[in-house]
């Protein structure tokens, strides 16, 4: 499982500059049954959880010898230079379900596209689900490979989902579909002859 390491923070406002500068991140973490509160991170070693979490994967948060599951809730970053200014955490009830936004994956090819010059329309990027922590994907994978035709769908029926993971989403709503490709039309020269 994925840690993040926290001191409990003191500064706030505009002092935290200083931090920031040294490596700092300031963080809150709250949830349901828990106090909201305040603590720095290793701004490095959240980036690297981070790309590796997002939003929809388990992160264990450790003060001192306290250590609670949590899901990265938002993160606000630096309008200059993109870095993560101050990141919220949701701390998980064990044995409670949660409602995340999970990453879709498109793999393999689909044949319409490939050998009909198809374009391929993603519909949706994330889908929401709903399950407890220790069910919760990572990402879901999306295979484009069964889309042979023009106007083959895949929709969130087709999904596979494993034990305990429920769709928050409509069965009948579409993920991806094969468009025909537009035909352009040709302009007509117009020629002067005077």
């Amino acid at each position: 499982m994925l840690q993040l390491v926290a001191e409990k923070r003191t500064v706030f406002g505009k002092r935290l500059s200083k931090s920031r500068k040294e490596g700092k991140l300031p963080v809150v973490i709250y949830g349901h049954k828990e106090k909201s509160a305040a603590y720095f991170i290793d701004s490095s070693q959240f980036k690297k959880v981070y790309k590796e979490a997002r939003e929809s994967t388990v992160v264990s948060f450790k003060d001192g010898s306290e250590e609670k599951d949590v899901l990265v809730h938002e993160v606000s970053f630096h309008p200059v230079s993109d870095e993560p200014n101050h990141v919220d955490f949701y701390v998980i009830e064990k044995g409670k379900k949660v409602k995340v936004k999970v990453p879709l994956v498109f793999s393999g090819v689909s044949p319409a596209v490939k050998a009909l010059g198809g374009i391929l329309v993603k519909v949706m990027h994330e889908i929401e689900v709903e399950a407890e922590a220790k069910d919760l994907p990572h990402d879901i994978k999306v295979d484009i490979g069964v889309l042979h035709n023009f106007d083959d769908q895949i929709i969130v029926a087709d999904l596979h989902m494993g034990k305990g993971v429920n769709l928050l989403a409509g069965a009948e709503e579409v993920i991806a579909l094969v468009a025909k490709p537009k035909e352009e039309k040709e302009e007509e020269a117009s020629v002067d002859l005077s």
